[in-house]
């Protein structure tokens, strides 16, 4: 094998491809951004050290030999996937292009991460983005693998605050929900103690928003409900919702994207006599792991919707 076949640079793979395209050396060079004599002298020098024509030469412009065509077939590949690769590279690395991958807590997705995501997908619609929405002991343990980029959660007691850059995100408060026919959702203000022998569906034991709930009974001094369906299904909490008197232990986030429009659920919020919080979310983002442009961008695009 001639060893100069290997040293081909690309700008003469592309010469090679524009005049085949054109026939005509001269469009080739302005095509390459180059002069006609440069251009020649490339032409040259490539059957030089190849000792055989790529092109014929011919009162009508340049035809391609069958070595040529051959080369040629090459080159325009090779042309295609530099172009490509320069137009992703340049993509990523002003955030147009790439993959970014976020974890978050519900509240958190709902009120910064998707309308982010959109925002970011209007002006970069080439960027892939995933997403998942979980419990944070889940978010963590992924974020701590390296699964995501960055997350919108709660940290254990047992995370490693050193690893990672924190920043507080955002608060998310309790919401009791019903169906509309439910026999207090027309009562003025409703407390536990009247709602503790009803169904109830809430998430596992241990997730912050049963810990609030559960927290919320003990301080009011009322016994916890025992009739339970554990789930955080939001599917699976709106057929339980109409099918039965249960109550729905939702966060504020969930219960606004179920009773607006388009979606508009024949369900009501119950009003309490007292405001059951959770504890806060994080941002939280490795300090070794280096950020995409458009995984930044993200990010920032997050930190104005907390802000608002």
């Amino acid at each position: 094998m001639n060893p100069y076949l290997r040293s081909l640079r690309p700008v003469q793979m592309r010469l090679v491809a524009a005049i085949a395209r054109h026939g005509q050396l001269s469009l080739a060079a302005d095509m390459c951004s180059m002069s006609l004599p440069a251009a020649s002298r490339m032409l040259a020098s490539m059957e030089a050290h190849l000792g055989v024509s790529l092109f014929e030469r011919t009162a009508k412009g340049m035809r391609l030999t069958p070595a040529g065509q051959l080369l040629s077939r090459h080159a325009r590949k090779l042309v295609h996937d530099v172009d490509q690769m320069a137009q992703e590279l340049t993509a990523h690395l002003e955030g147009l292009g790439g993959s970014v991958r976020v974890g978050a807590v519900t509240g958190g997705a709902l009120s910064a991460v998707i309308p982010a995501i959109l925002e970011l997908k209007h002006n970069a619609p080439l960027v892939e983005v995933s997403l998942e929405v979980s419990s944070s002991t889940h978010l963590m343990e992924e974020l701590e693998r390296g699964t995501y980029d960055f997350a919108l959660c709660r940290p254990g007691a047992e995370t490693v605050t050193q690893d990672f850059e924190i920043a507080r995100a955002g608060n998310e408060n309790v919401q009791l929900m019903v169906n509309r026919i439910h026999p207090l959702a027309n009562v003025d203000r409703v407390s536990l103690e009247q709602l503790a022998d009803y169904p109830w569906t809430m998430q596992d034991r241990g997730a912050p928003l049963r810990h609030a709930v559960e927290s919320a009974f003990h301080d009011a001094g009322v016994h916890l409900p025992s009739n339970l369906i554990k789930t955080s299904s939001v599917v699976t909490i709106m057929a339980l919702l109409r099918d039965s008197d249960v109550v729905a232990v939702v966060t504020r986030e969930v219960a606004e994207l179920l009773l607006s429009p388009p979606f508009s659920a024949d369900l009501t919020l119950l009003p309490m006599d007292q405001v059951i919080d959770i504890e806060p979310y994080y941002l939280l983002r490795p300090r070794d792991q280096i950020m995409s442009a458009a995984a930044e961008r993200l990010i920032r695009l997050i930190h104005q919707r907390l802000a608002v």
